[in-house]
């Protein structure tokens, strides 16, 4: 390796030893199982590689919202094999909304019963917390086709988790 590529590789390595718990936690709290998880972070630091050998400046930020897109990119693969999307969750860590765990298991229940583009909008708004406007921009829509969408996943949640609830108590809520 010659002298001059030294520091930018010690730099990434440990950017790396710094971010991996990060980026990969963020995806293992979300992703259908662990190796998912860990493919989609392997598929996020190649990301980065490929950035900072064109120049590109990498930090954590900038790998936790690699590691979103690389999620909707895997979220709109599962939804194009509806099989895929019974499996969607069955694996994944207890949901962990600020310092409440929420029922879990009931969560990763409903999400199974939705469309995948539901699941994601759902997902980003709620779980990531993130404005309207970031959650169109990663989806590639508009804001209003985006907030029409947010509208209808709500409404299926709902109408999942009710199912559900009929379900598990023989018809009658």
């Amino acid at each position: 390796m010659p002298p001059n590529d030294e520091p930018p590789v010690s730099a990434f390595l440990q950017l790396y030893d710094e971010a991996l718990p990060h980026v990969y936690g963020y995806l293992a709290r979300r992703c259908d199982s662990v190796s998912t998880a860990e493919d989609l972070t392997a598929e996020t630091f190649l990301a980065a590689v490929a950035t900072t050998r064109t120049g590109g400046e990498v930090n954590v930020p900038w790998l936790i919202g690699t590691a979103r897109h690389k999620l909707v990119d895997h979220w709109r693969r599962v939804g194009r094999n509806r099989a895929l999307l019974e499996e969607l969750w069955e694996s994944s860590e207890p949901v962990v909304d600020g310092n409440d765990p929420i029922d879990a298991l009931h969560v990763r229940e409903v999400m199974t019963r939705l469309l995948p583009h539901h699941c994601t909008v759902l997902t980003l708004r709620y779980l990531d917390g993130l404005p309207v406007d970031q959650v169109a921009a990663l989806m590639d829509r508009t804001l209003h086709a985006t907030e029409s969408m947010l509208m209808r996943a709500k409404a299926a949640y709902r109408q999942a988790a009710a199912d559900l609830t009929d379900d598990q108590h023989g018809g009658a809520r």
